[in-house]
């Protein structure tokens, strides 16, 4: 297992981690609407100004792009695995990696979890420190938890 940058190279292969992902699991938490928003916000274009940003890493395992994370500041803007890797200690590995680079300069760790990810945070250390709601089509809305860890620095 091993998390490195992201290069524009990869570009297709973390846009295919993050829609299985997100097209998998998800749909189990949320209505389409909610789905296909996501789906829509990690387009190329996105994940192309992420690896831009020199702050987007992709776990490898076993020679396959399993996971992507990525972080602006002290925010964790998303942490993503393939299904069949899920279970495997793989989002905590990467989240261990965003969160040493993020502690080279902040106290804290930031992110807004989607309903599905809230357990693996907490239990990470991370606590609720609000509520957000996104108004999407067809009076749907987004609900996610707003969380943070003070990191030992």
């Amino acid at each position: 297992m091993e998390y490195i940058a992201a290069q524009f190279e990869m570009a297709d292969a973390i846009c295919h981690v993050l829609h299985t992902a997100i097209q998998t699991i998800y749909p189990k938490y949320y209505p389409k609407e909610v789905v296909e928003f996501f789906c829509r916000h990690h387009s190329r274009e996105h994940i192309l100004d992420g690896i831009a940003s020199g702050h987007m890493g992709v776990l490898v395992l076993d020679g396959t792009i399993a996971g992507t994370g990525c972080f602006d500041g002290n925010h964790i803007t998303g942490v993503y695995v393939l299904p069949r890797y899920q279970k495997q200690g793989c989002g905590s590995y990467i989240l261990d990696c965003l969160e040493t680079k993020i502690s080279r300069y902040a106290d804290t760790a930031v992110l807004d979890a989607s309903l599905s990810a809230v357990f693996l945070y907490e239990r990470r250390g991370y606590k609720t420190t609000g509520h957000g709601i996104l108004e999407l089509e067809n009076d749907v809305r987004l609900v996610y938890e707003i969380m943070e860890k003070r990191l030992s620095i």
